[in-house]
C-alpha cells in the first residue's frame, strides 16, 4: 500500500477511488451482507437486500454541521458530489462556514448550545447529517431526525485515539502511521460503526498542525467522497462495529 498523499492507482484505464469502491490494504470496504440499514442512526448491520434504499433519483439532503477551513472545504466537495446541502449548522455565527454557506444561498443555523446540535436544527427531511470539524455532540433527536443518521471524520485509525486531539496524540505515541476514519455518529464518542478508513506515513519530526494539514485533512475529504459516491451508487452506507479490544 501506499502513503495517503499519493496518486491514484488506475485499473483498466480507469481512476479507482481510495476509500470504498474499490479496496485495498489499508482501506476498509463493507458492502453486500455487511450493508447498513441507518434508519436511526445505529449501527445496525443487516444484509443487503435490507438495506434501505431511496425511492426516488432525487439528490441526497444534507445537513452539514462544522465549522472553520475543513468545514468551507466540506462544503464545497459536497457540492460537487451531487447531493444538496439543504442547511449548514454552525456554533458561531460569524464563522467562515456560515459565511460561505450564506453566500451560496443554504441556510444557516446556529446552535443555541454549542455543544449540542439538536432536532430543530437539522434540517426538515434532511437524508444525512454530515459534521466537518464540529466541536458539538449530536443529539439522539437530531439522528433520529436524518433518514440515514450521521457519519463524522475523525483524523485517527479509530478505535485507536479516541476523543479530542488525535492528531496531537498520534505524535505524542509517536506513531509511525496516521490514518482517519469515516464513522457513525453514536452515544459515546467516536465509536460509532465504521464506514471507510485510510492511512498515511507520519514524517520524522513532524508537528500535528504540519501531519493535519499535509495529509490528515486532505484524507478526510477523500473519503467523506467516496462514501458520499457509494451512497450514490448502492443508496446504503457501509458500516463496520469497532472492535473495542483496540480502543484508546
Amino acid at each position: 500500500p501506499e502513503p495517503c498523499n499519493a496518486p491514484m492507482e488506475h485499473r483498466n484505464g480507469r481512476p479507482r477511488n481510495r476509500g470504498i469502491i474499490a479496496p485495498r490494504a489499508g482501506t476498509l470496504l463493507i458492502t453486500g451482507a455487511n450493508a447498513l440499514r441507518g434508519v436511526t442512526g445505529r449501527p445496525d448491520v443487516l444484509s443487503g437486500d435490507d438495506a434501505v434504499a431511496r425511492p426516488d433519483r432525487t439528490p441526497m439532503r444534507i445537513t452539514l454541521v462544522g465549522s472553520r477551513h475543513f468545514g468551507v472545504t466540506t462544503l464545497n466537495m459536497l457540492r460537487e458530489h451531487g447531493v444538496s446541502v439543504v442547511r449548514v449548522v454552525v456554533a458561531d455565527a460569524e464563522d467562515r462556514l456560515a459565511a460561505t454557506a450564506k453566500a451560496a444561498g443554504i441556510d444557516v443555523a446556529v446552535q443555541a448550545n454549542p455543544k449540542l446540535v439538536v432536532a430543530s436544527e437539522i434540517a426538515p427531511d434532511t437524508d444525512l447529517i454530515i459534521t466537518a470539524h464540529s466541536h458539538a455532540r449530536i443529539g439522539k433527536d437530531a439522528l433520529a431526525a436524518a433518514k440515514f443518521g450521521g457519519i463524522g471524520y475523525h483524523p485517527s485509525l479509530l478505535p485507536r485515539h479516541r476523543g479530542k486531539a488525535a492528531v496531537e496524540w498520534t505524535i505524542k505515541e509517536g506513531d509511525p502511521i496516521a490514518g482517519g476514519t469515516i464513522y457513525h455518529l453514536a452515544d459515546r464518542m467516536d465509536a460509532g460503526a465504521i464506514a471507510a478508513q485510510d492511512w498515511c506515513f507520519v514524517k520524522k519530526g513532524e508537528t500535528a498542525r504540519e501531519l493535519w494539514e499535509r495529509a490528515l485533512a486532505p484524507l478526510g475529504l477523500n473519503l467523506l467522497a467516496d462514501v458520499i459516491d457509494y451512497f450514490n451508487v448502492h443508496k446504503a452506507l457501509p458500516a463496520k462495529v469497532q472492535d473495542e479490544q483496540f480502543a484508546t
